[in-house]
């Protein structure tokens, strides 16, 4: 089957799985090779593929089992996986992508954030990334990465309180993670439980 001949409910369904279900993403795509690289447009322009759904979820696995595949690498992807030398690669030629952003406006580096490198995360302000520091401490906490939580905040998030998708700020989501010393981190910045 052509990709062009996949229903958009396929589709759907095989993105969805992409955020956080390898074993579907498997049995999917061994069923229909085609769905490797199909886009879904959750609304107008918002448009995502299996490994930018594994890109902005932090899902590792399923991001690198689609480039052993073939899927094309973005640098948010590379961003999320750590991938110094290929960020660097996509920054030489196009230093505008320092400010990239992946499916549904997730900066690159929210996506950095979640790799843990604040080598990638520096390389990135380097080239002028300006954007989306704040709400990269949920990226960095989500994946408890201290080192992280502390560069972004000595490096550009003015808003330590930045709420995330639920409402939650950074030191709500610490402390109902269990990460005592991300949470002591960010009270001693100004950190609050209420945004």
């Amino acid at each position: 089957m052509t990709a062009e001949a996949i229903s958009q409910d396929t589709i759907k369904a095989f993105v969805t799985a992409s955020h956080f279900n390898l074993s579907k993403v498997r049995e999917m795509l061994a069923d229909n090779p085609a769905l490797l690289n199909v886009e879904y447009e959750w609304s107008p322009g918002d448009w995502e593929s299996g490994i930018v759904a594994a890109g902005h979820m932090g899902s590792r696995p399923i991001a690198e089992f689609f480039l052993e595949r073939g899927a094309p690498l973005n640098i948010c992807v590379a961003a999320m996986l750590g991938r110094l030398d290929d960020v660097r690669a996509f920054l030489e030629r196009d230093a505008t992508l320092a400010n990239a952003r992946g499916a549904h406006q997730i900066t690159v580096m929210f996506h950095a954030a979640m790799s843990g490198s604040t080598e990638v995360a520096s390389l990135l302000k380097s080239y002028g990334c300006s954007e989306g520091y704040s709400y990269a401490l949920h990226g960095a906490i989500n994946f408890g990465h201290r080192n992280m939580v502390e560069w972004l905040l000595d490096n550009g998030a003015q808003n330590i309180n930045a709420p995330n998708y639920e409402g939650k700020t950074p030191l709500k989501v610490a402390l109902e993670t269990g990460q005592t010393e991300i949470a002591d981190l960010l009270r001693t910045r100004g950190g609050t439980e209420e945004a």
